[in-house]
């Protein structure tokens, strides 16, 4: 029996540079109209919105996304989106294989994305960064990405349980 695992998080230097600037700019925008002689702003006012900002931002380093694929099945959690894993059985899909995929122009960006106009075609992604993922096709038509980091970990377990996906249509 292989398992693998894989946890993603949103760590990335570019987006905390970016975060960082996002929060930093209204801050001290916040501060020179605080600290200027005739200002309406109070001290409330001022604390609640210093205050505020931060909360606003901090929650996406508490996205996380797991991924498992065991004998049972494909299990992948998307928290805060998903509480528990979701469980995909090896036998509910058609196909599973590994791919390049565009972030930007397939899904526009990265996160929990899908689009009600293209749905059907592409699907649903749940997608940490990179361009790398795990493609799912489901016998019922539904198409699920789910990125990774670990490609050639993918593909090895993947081809340890090709036999479990069921190429019937039943």
């Amino acid at each position: 029996m292989r398992v693998f695992k894989e946890e993603q998080r949103f760590t990335q230097s570019w987006l905390i540079v970016l975060i960082a600037i996002s929060t930093l700019v209204p801050i001290f925008i916040i501060f020179k109209e605080f600290s200027k002689e005739n200002t309406t702003m109070s001290m409330s006012e001022f604390l609640y919105s210093i205050l505020l900002l931060p909360l606003c931002v901090l929650p996406i380093f508490f996205f996380k996304l797991k991924t498992r694929i065991d004998e049972k099945g494909i299990h992948f959690q998307f928290f805060p989106f998903h509480f528990s894993p979701k469980t995909i059985a090896w036998s509910a899909l058609k196909t599973a294989n590994t791919r390049k995929y565009y972030a930007i122009t397939e899904y526009g960006g990265w996160g929990l994305k899908t689009s009600f106009l293209s749905r059907k075609k592409k699907g649903i992604a749940y997608t940490v960064s990179g361009d790398l993922g795990l493609q799912l096709e489901l016998k019922n038509g539904k198409k699920i990405l789910i990125g990774t980091q670990l490609l050639n970990d993918v593909n090895s377990v993947l081809k340890t349980y090709e036999d479990k996906i069921s190429t019937d249509e039943n």
